[in-house]
């Protein structure tokens, strides 16, 4: 095939699915990974009906271990190589550390950690072998806060997501690929309705401050395509990740603790 192909996971919503579009736009085939199969197939057909490109369904779990060798293999069987991948799926977990049980810890560090840097291992040696490779980890403005009380992993899993990629841009910078770290922060998708945040959100954070998924992937394909490794869409955004970096540690813990002690009540 002439056109590269992208792999986009956590494509049946929100950043994914905009991610989709906004490669299929640019004349890309896309791969499109999540757990609800007839979402991927209904965009799966959007896709190839709008842009004239090919869109393949491939139903997976990212908290099943096999999923990203799965995945690969599936791939395979079409004969397509990867030349991009967006790491999109994510979910939030409230409650805190000791509500949530073990295995449901361990899904979730599966899904947010261990499935990225698996399944970028996987595809980046044909990227390097080929001098070509786009690869988007999504990220999180959280990544840039303080500790804080009840999503206890979320906040350190996106750091590490956002670190791994500004480590691996630096590593593969001379082989023709592009790694970037997609860092949003409030962002309308299902998300906040998954987890049951949706209500309060809307009264504690401001209109403003929110962003549309369309956006956030038209800004995160542009930052990939200029090889910028960390990418922080929106001005409020990227005030607040500059604020970060000159206000003591102690004194940013304790007013996003009072902050989510707001969304939580």
């Amino acid at each position: 095939m002439s056109r590269r192909l992208v792999l986009i996971t956590g494509a049946s919503s929100g950043i994914g699915l905009a991610f989709a579009r906004a490669y299929a736009s640019h004349g890309w085939d896309v791969a499109l990974t999540a757990r609800r199969a007839d979402r991927l197939e209904k965009l799966a057909e959007e896709i190839r009906l709008r842009f004239g490109v090919e869109a393949h369904a491939l139903p997976a779990d990212l908290a099943e271990v096999h999923a990203p060798e799965d995945l690969q293999k599936s791939l395979l069987a079409l004969g397509r190589n990867v030349d991009g991948l967006v790491n999109n799926a994510g979910y939030g977990q409230p409650g805190g550390f000791v509500a949530n049980n073990l295995e449901q810890h361990k899904a979730f560090m599966q899904v947010m950690m261990m499935a990225p840097m698996e399944l970028t291992h996987r595809f980046l040696p044909g990227m390097i072998e080929q001098k070509f490779g786009r690869i988007i980890n999504v990220a999180s403005l959280a990544g840039f806060l303080p500790a804080s009380p009840g999503d206890t992993l979320y906040g350190p899993i996106k750091t590490f997501l956002t670190r791994f990629s500004q480590s691996l841009h630096l590593e593969v910078r001379d082989h023709g690929v592009h790694v970037s770290a997609l860092c949003p922060g409030w962002t309308y998708s299902e998300f906040h309705d998954v987890v049951g945040t949706r209500s309060k959100l809307s009264k504690a954070v401001p209109e403003w401050w929110w962003m549309g998924a369309d956006e956030v992937a038209r800004e995160g394909y542009v930052a990939a395509e200029a090889n910028r490794p960390c990418c922080v869409p929106g001005a409020p955004n990227k005030a607040v990740a500059a604020l970060l970096n000159i206000v003591p540690g102690d004194w940013t813990m304790e007013l996003a603790s009072g902050q989510l002690r707001k969304i939580h009540r």
